[in-house]
């Protein structure tokens, strides 16, 4: 069994936390993370980083337990956290021990690629870059989003898990493959906000699910001002079904 379990999902800052988050104006309290586990081989990769998301990767497993690390963009509201589980790693990586791979574009590693000494590996990927973390295939296609954003898509045996990260209207999720079981794609704005076009609006993700022929779609990185529920309303009616809400601690199996 795949699973996806929400570790934060505030876009471009963390809200306030702490309420119920289908409120209007109430962010989650962190920003984006996601923990993707693979359990015949407890396979853990932890995509992005945002605030608040280590501490939520805590109280779902334990950190040394971790296969890889993804993160798509070196934009602080998905990255922040993985200075804290460096630190952590670093004390507690012990001689002989593996580094955890950390996949990254070009610009993060150079930024952020000091981090953990040995406990951390740092591996520059771009579009189209495929890699193998246990019984787990990784690929990577850049968006509509700067600096260099890239959206992931995870295939286990007989699972297939895409993943926008940040990306306007500019890219299709039909580059991660038209055969995904579940799509967890950013929703940032309603359709008022579409003007913007920095990031999708939740009609504009329930399209380009729908384009896609995702089987499910789940939308993440709401800005905390807007309400979910209007958010995740124009989603369904542009996706054609129901769609998940991404809220932290909440999982889905695939």
């Amino acid at each position: 069994m795949l699973t996806l379990t929400v570790l934060g999902c505030d876009g471009s800052h963390a809200g306030p936390g702490g309420l119920d988050p289908q409120r209007a104006g109430v962010g989650a309290g962190a920003g984006s993370g996601y923990l993707v586990r693979w359990w015949p081989t407890r396979t853990a990769v932890w995509v992005d980083a945002g605030p608040g998301t280590f501490a939520a990767l805590q109280r779902a497993m334990a950190p040394d337990g971790l296969s890889a690390i993804v993160l798509s963009h070196r934009h602080r509201d998905h990255t922040s956290d993985l200075a804290g589980f460096a630190e952590q790693a670093r004390w507690s990586h012990r001689p002989g021990e593996p580094p955890v791979p950390v996949l990254a574009p070009a610009e993060v590693v150079a930024e952020l690629g000091h981090l953990g000494g040995g406990a951390l590996a740092w591996t520059a990927v771009a579009d189209g870059a495929e890699t193998i973390v246990g019984p787990l295939r990784l690929r990577f296609a850049r968006t509509d989003h700067e600096p260099e954003t890239l959206a992931l898509r995870l295939e286990a045996p007989g699972r297939r898990l895409g993943y926008s990260a940040d990306t306007g209207p500019g890219w299709s999720a039909s580059a991660l493959g038209r055969d995904l079981d579940l799509l967890l794609c950013e929703a940032t704005y309603s359709a008022a906000e579409e003007r913007i076009g920095v990031h999708l609006s939740g009609r504009q993700a329930g399209r380009m699910a729908r384009a896609a022929g995702a089987r499910r779609l789940v939308i993440t990185h709401r800005w905390a001002a807007l309400p979910a529920a209007a958010v995740r309303r124009e989603a369904e009616e542009a996706f054609g079904g129901p769609v998940g809400q991404a809220v932290p601690g909440r999982g889905y199996s695939l």
